[in-house]
């Protein structure tokens, strides 16, 4: 059976954040082995109903409804940002913060349900979200998602509020950040946000607003790193659960994409420190 983290990985660093609850009975097998069920559903995008439960239990195995009731009740509660941001918390010298990515993307809503609606250019019902990612391409931060008829501007001030607020949470400073971000970005309130976090915007200019003596700053070299973030979009898009939307709650699509942030940089920082003990 094909395992998206190895248990320890599972117990050392998502487990903590899970809150036992205050009243009822406690779950009646290992948390461990509930969230490696719920992370086989959002790497292999299987309906619920398949969900091969009685491997992922050693002894009696929960039905796949108990295994969604917890996910459902972890999404609902934020649980899993918070997981995020304490992991950002613990692990955030391993980022590279040199510069960050930020760029929007449309996600096909099969099933339509909150913040779903027609968007043209895909031609058909989609949701927008904006998402940020290190130098090394790692997401590190999302808004809220947006019904799909609306653009990347559209209520920038507060997104983007959310988008800083989780770094800002994880006791990460966004001053003096360089931030890369293509041409859709090129609006005067999207530069005022970054002016007021002290963040270096360095947006490619729009031709639609005219580049004719336009004094904003903007390093061509330093955009040119910024197909980093593409390959945050493929490593994305390798979990079926987010390559498209069947959830029909904001909170449930929320939860799988903080849990994807959590499997990329778990791997990623894994990986360095194999590498450093060769």
């Amino acid at each position: 059976m094909y395992t998206v983290l190895d248990k320890d990985t599972i117990e050392m660093e998502i487990i903590p954040h899970i809150p036992l609850p205050k009243r009822g009975f406690p779950p009646t097998v290992p948390l461990v082995e509930i969230v490696n069920a719920i992370l086989y559903k959002l790497k292999t995008g299987v309906q619920w109903h398949q969900l091969p439960t009685q491997v992922f239990f050693k002894k009696k195995p929960l039905c796949w409804e108990s295994v969604y009731y917890h996910y459902r009740k972890w999404s609902v509660n934020g649980v899993w940002k918070t997981c995020w941001i304490g992991i950002l918390d613990k692990h955030r010298s391993e980022l590279d913060l040199s510069s960050v990515d930020l760029d929007g993307s449309h996600t096909p809503a099969i099933r339509g349900g909150e913040q779903a609606e027609y968007q043209g250019r895909k031609k058909r019902k989609t949701t927008n979200a904006l998402y940020l990612s290190d130098r090394q391409g790692l997401p590190i931060a999302m808004s809220e998602p947006l019904a799909g008829n609306h653009n990347d501007l559209y209520d920038i001030e507060v997104q983007f509020e959310v988008v800083t607020g989780t770094l800002e949470q994880a006791g990460i400073s966004v001053e003096g950040l360089f931030l890369n971000a293509d041409a859709g970005f090129d609006s005067k309130d999207f530069r005022k946000s970054c002016d007021a976090k002290e963040i270096n915007a360095n947006i490619c200019f729009n031709k639609r607003n005219g580049n004719a003596d336009r004094d904003e700053y903007f390093d061509q070299d330093l955009y040119g790193q910024r197909y980093a973030i593409e390959r945050t979009n493929a490593w994305m898009d390798s979990f079926r659960s987010l390559l498209n939307r069947f959830d029909t709650t904001v909170a449930s699509w929320l939860g799988f994409n903080y849990l994807s942030f959590i499997v990329i940089a778990l791997k990623k920082f894994k990986k360095k420190k194999i590498e450093k003990f060769k």
